[in-house]
């Protein structure tokens, strides 16, 4: 009878199509076994070299041996000869292997950067990853255990490759009390845990390993609106545990720091930059953090936005309030990186506000301060031009800022690959310098002689299982640090890497999830915010839409009107010359294009113009019409998107197509949410019919008004 249910165990987990469930708590580092056809080519690497060991080595040494075990059954040894060994990895190789063009490949890869060669051919192959640091090993590693997660071939690999950005960060907007503003995916995993340090050890290792797989080699670890208690002795214990346990992979830690913390926790009677004490309180503090974290990254500071305090609260400038902290943390080589979201009651338009306010500072920050641009002017919307700030600030240090987490994308409930939107923004020409002069060049020190170069990522990860709450959240984290490595990579190609090593190396999978995965994003746009609308959710949760909100006594930049305009003449925001003129921020040509409807781009032509509702479209459409289409556009990808995700059924296990079924069936039903309310919202001022063509709406706009967003469903 034992027999007989070994036989049948083995028949039944043997047999095509039938899967283990996956709760996706791996991520992309599932290491599953290869396929027959190239199984052959990846058991040579039965043994490995390594040149002189380290904390750093040892991790990328042991999740090597690890990789190549799950993926081969073959159990790799370290071999202490140079000779016949299958892969060779370390510093400093090119002293000992006579490789033409190494030392030179070398000169090029910069401190982070990495060689991986294949030398010799058949069983006297061999792989050489080497580095001019132990980081640089430690992420050509990854970059080799991707190849064979991918099933490439290793007969003739000859890669040299380097980071575009020094500084390559995750921002946890994680508070002391566990809660994760705009976090969709659990708890903090860093604060209030219950748990004792050494159970949860493994989970923050996976965190580690997944990091370093891509590249990020910094953290911050709370939120940007900071609780000054983050400084005081009880936390910075937990920081340091923190710091202890991701150096080995190249990460450091940051913390956000509450402006106001000297008056807070420090006993002075107030913050300003400019007092002495004050001063001198922060140089104590910051010696204390490098006294017990010799190799911390710095602060984060969001100051005078939404009532955050900063410098100006004593009639200082934003570059008083960076240099303040940049010459405490200048000794030990910590960074200062000022967030330009001011977001204060200026009266003007909220888009301008960052450049007004920036712009005029540039050249007065110190070199260890890096102001921080989120990617476009507003805040995180689903479609925004790119942030006039990128190219307006030759003289000082600029970071891009994306957002990873899902605020005005749906959440964790809707699939919306983010690479595509983030590309957008790259490619960008801001034509500061002339045609070219793209926000990816103005960011990353090939426009500007930048003395750092910078991007953050408001991290999407919590103590869900799967780190994301949406299977398919985890790769807008592993695309973002794939881009933050390399702006020129292509989203699809990195959709298709994430695809590989998560899910299947069957393109009978791989190329319909593809296609969903690079059309999502512009679904979400289409059912949310077509044709250059913005901020239409609600005001507070950010979730579905509300273009019809009203609070007393509330800002009005806070609610959705401020943004749509809609009335009876029409629907936009004029930032025209005729309006708030935030298109005099951009250089010419931008400028002058933006500035004319007829030549603007139509899908920000609603950013720009406010329009009338039978303004023909290029499609010879009227502007309400135009506007019907996309909504229903949307709705009706979200629904082709189900459709060939059914399809897949059988080819992954059945744990996660459930799980990403179920989240395309919300979606589908939220973006029919989202259409009917924003198109019968606004046919009351344009009292138009919606296209005899399309289906009727599903809701009633009364119906709708009703309906309360529950915020613990998405916690």
């Amino acid at each position: 009878m034992r027999g007989k249910i070994l036989l049948l165990f083995f028949l039944v987990f043997s047999m095509p199509g039938l899967m283990m469930a996956e709760s996706g708590e791996n991520l992309w580092l599932r290491y599953e076994k290869v396929s027959n056809k190239v199984l052959d080519e990846y058991s040579g690497l039965k043994k490995i070299y390594v040149e002189e060991s380290s904390p750093v080595i040892e991790v990328a040494q042991n999740e090597l041996m690890k990789a190549i075990k799950a993926m081969t059954s073959v159990d790799a040894v370290v071999n202490k000869k140079l000779a016949g060994s299958s892969i060779l990895m370390g510093v400093g190789l090119d002293e000992k292997i006579n490789i033409q063009g190494l030392k030179d490949r070398l000169k090029n890869c910069g401190p982070e950067g990495y060689v991986i060669q294949t030398i010799g051919t058949g069983s006297d192959a061999q792989v050489v990853i080497t580095a001019n640091s132990d980081a640089g090993v430690l992420y050509g590693t990854f970059a080799f255990i991707r190849m064979l997660q991918s099933e490439e071939d290793i007969a003739a690999i000859n890669i040299v490759e380097s980071p575009k950005y020094e500084l390559r960060l995750l921002n946890h907007w994680d508070n002391l009390n566990g809660t994760v503003e705009r976090g969709y995916a659990g708890h903090s995993i860093w604060w209030n845990r219950e748990k004792i340090f050494k159970v949860l050890k493994e989970h923050y290792q996976t965190y580690a390993r997944a990091n370093a797989s891509i590249g990020i080699n910094g953290t911050v670890l709370n939120n940007v609106n900071a609780a000054p208690e983050v400084l005081t002795d009880e936390y910075l214990e937990q920081v340091v545990r923190f710091a202890n346990l991701l150096r080995p992979y190249n990460i450091k830690v940051y913390l956000s720091v509450n402006f106001s913390s000297p008056a807070v926790i420090g006993g002075l009677e107030d913050s300003d930059p400019l007092r002495d004490e004050v001063r001198e309180w922060w140089k104590d503090k910051v010696e204390e953090i490098y006294e017990e974290i010799p190799d911390f990254g710095g602060f984060l500071v969001k100051a005078n936005s939404e009532g955050q305090p900063g410098p100006q609260d004593y009639g200082r400038t934003h570059a008083d309030g960076a240099n303040m902290l940049a010459e405490a943390l200048e000794p030990y080589n910590g960074i200062v990186m000022w967030r330009a979201f001011v977001y204060a009651p200026s009266g003007d338009d909220r888009a301008k506000q960052a450049y007004t306010e920036f712009v005029p500072l540039d050249g007065k920050f110190h070199e260890n301060v890096i102001v921080q641009v989120k990617n476009g002017p507003v805040d995180f919307q689903p479609r925004e031009p790119f942030s006039p700030v990128f190219g307006a600030m030759e003289e000082t240090s600029l970071m891009i800022e994306f957002q990873i987490t899902q605020e005005y994308l749906g959440f964790s409930n809707h699939l919306a690959y983010l690479p595509t939107m983030q590309k957008e923004t790259f490619e960008s020409d801001t034509y500061v310098k002339g045609p070219g002069s793209t926000v990816a060049k103005a960011t990353d020190g090939s426009l500007f002689n930048q003395k750092h170069t910078a991007i953050a990522g408001v991290a999407n990860i919590g103590r869900d299982t799967n780190w994301t709450g949406h299977h398919f959240a985890q790769a807008n984290w592993y695309a973002y640090g794939r881009l933050a490595w390399d702006h020129t990579l292509r989203a699809d190609e990195i959709g298709q890497e994430w695809l590989k090593m998560t899910f299947s190396n069957d393109s009978a999978f791989i190329d319909p999830t593809l296609n969903i995965m690079m059309r999502s994003r512009e679904a979400v746009v289409n059912y949310m915010t077509p044709l250059g609308l913005h901020h239409l959710m609600g005001w507070s949760h950010h979730h579905g839409p509300e273009p019809w909100t009203e609070i007393e006594g509330a800002r009005p930049d806070w609610l959705p009107k401020y943004y749509h305009n809609a009335s009876e003449s029409g629907i936009g925001f004029d930032r025209s010359e005729s309006g708030s003129n935030a298109v005099e921020q951009y250089e010419e040509p931008l400028a002058s294009m933006y500035n004319n409807p007829k030549t603007c781009p139509e899908n920000l032509i609603l950013w720009f113009h406010h329009l009338p509702w039978d303004y023909t479209m290029s499609s010879g459409l009227s502007l309400w019409d135009e506007l019907c289409y996309h909504y229903y556009d949307g709705v009706e990808e979200v629904r082709l998107m189900q459709k060939k995700w059914d399809r897949m059924q059988g080819m992954i296990d059945e744990e996660r197509f459930e799980h990403v079924r179920h989240k395309l069936k919300i979606q589908s039903r939220e973006a029919e949410w989202w259409r009917d309310a924003c198109l019968l919202y606004f046919q009351t001022f344009s009292k138009m019919p919606i296209p005899a063509e399309l289906e009727r709406p599903v809701h009633d706009l009364d119906e709708l008004k009703k309906i309360k967003f529950d915020m613990t469903h998405h916690n």
